[in-house]
């Protein structure tokens, strides 16, 4: 078996669960060289994935959660992106935007979002075609986390467009593209201090600028625009093909809608796992499925991997809407770093498909989908689609 985890080709139709189905079974705890690195282990089972990201203290989130070290960008000092703190850092930048985020205030958020879901589907009803992800899953992240953070809807999804610029590939872009964004995306941010700084609002903008500067703001805003799109946007969009490829699934899911969405969610988050990795560092030496883990090395946990595994789900291959227990890792295991937004991700993705399944009901690919040029972030990046136009 050829591996190869760097290469966006090997992501070109989403996760290569053939790579991973050979590693789980052969090489679990996988040295995977890098050419312009110095390499790192690849981590696939369910087991060894949710240990790790619940230790901290031996396998580190600084300085970054990406596989390439940091090169070539902007010093930031004593600054940092909350993604890439440990403990206890990390719990005093989670608490500025917890509140925003907790059960209570995802429900509060609910008839927003159900409103939203169903103006976004009122856009495209009439036509009989759209771009699964423009034009219906990736507005619904894009408009809810513009208004968390008081911003124009329209601004939301221009800034999700630069975080496909900073996700893709090099190789898959001009040079510098991805850079430009950030640079970009912290130009907008900065504006967006000086006002509510100015002009203080009741959104989350306001909040985090009353406790941070104008750089950690910048960080912050960046995260939030960046994770608040990726998990609704790619889960929607690849959760549609998983369907669209399970069709006997898909009949299921619109004959009990009330009763098998939610599980139906759960399932389309392991399956399509939109979150590729997330990279550790290691603290001290360690030892992992006897291989000697030393300090310093790279640690990357392949969720997409950890959710296919046969010890750990029934199945495992298998698409069942139905599925329960689902022990997935998508929102990444718990630990310390579990997805922030995953209350209002699992909302924004029930209210769209709702809408989806049930308005535009004969919904079938209108062309191969196109997926994004990442090895970090999976989902399609064009999906066109027909319908029965319908009012």
């Amino acid at each position: 078996m050829q591996i190869d985890l760097l290469s966006p080709a090997s992501f070109a139709h989403g996760q290569p669960h053939d790579q991973f189905d050979w590693l789980r079974e052969n090489d679990p705890v996988h040295w995977h060289d890098e050419p312009e690195g110095p390499g790192f282990w690849a981590v696939t089972r369910h087991v060894d994935v949710k240990a790790i990201g619940r230790d901290a203290a031996t396998f580190s989130s600084n300085p970054t959660i990406m596989i390439p070290d940091e090169a070539g960008g902007p010093d930031l000092g004593d600054h940092h992106m909350m993604i890439t703190t440990d403990p206890p850092l990390h719990g005093t930048y989670r608490r500025l935007a917890s509140p925003d985020f907790v059960p209570r205030a995802a429900r509060a958020l609910q008839p927003r979002i159900d409103e939203l879901a169903g103006v976004i589907v009122d856009q495209v009803a009439a036509r009989g075609e759209c771009d699964l992800v423009e034009d219906l899953a990736g507005l619904m992240p894009s408009y809810v986390i513009a208004e968390m953070l008081g911003i124009p809807h329209e601004d939301g999804v221009a800034l999700y467009k630069l975080t496909e610029a900073i996700h893709s590939a090099p190789e898959s872009q001009a040079p510098g593209a991805g850079m430009l964004a950030v640079v970009e995306m912290f130009n907008y941010a900065s504006g967006v201090f000086q006002e509510k700084k100015a002009n203080p609002t009741d959104d989350l903008s306001s909040r985090l600028i009353a406790s941070l500067d104008d750089i950690d703001f910048n960080l912050f805003f960046l995260l939030l625009i960046d994770a608040g799109g990726d998990t609704t946007r790619n889960l929607v969009a690849g959760g549609m093909q998983a369907l669209f490829d399970h069709p006997n699934q898909l009949a299921r899911l619109q004959a009990d809608i009330d009763g098998l969405l939610p599980s139906a969610i759960e399932e389309m988050l392991r399956w399509v796992s939109p979150v590729i990795y997330m990279r550790r560092t290691a603290m001290r030496d360690a030892e992992l499925r006897g291989r000697s883990i030393t300090k310093g090395d790279k640690v990357v946990m392949y969720y997409g991997a950890a959710n296919r595994d046969r010890d750990a789900f029934d199945g495992a291959d298998q698409f069942d809407v139905g599925r329960s227990p689902n022990d997935h890792v998508a929102f990444g295991g718990g630990g310390p770093h579990f997805c922030l937004g995953a209350h209002i991700g699992r909302l924004e993705i029930a209210a769209m498909l709702r809408q989806i399944l049930t308005r535009l009901p004969d919904m079938q690919p209108a062309g191969d989908a196109e997926w994004l040029p990442s090895n970090f972030i999976s989902g399609p990046k064009h999906l066109p689609v027909s319908f029965t136009p319908s009012r």
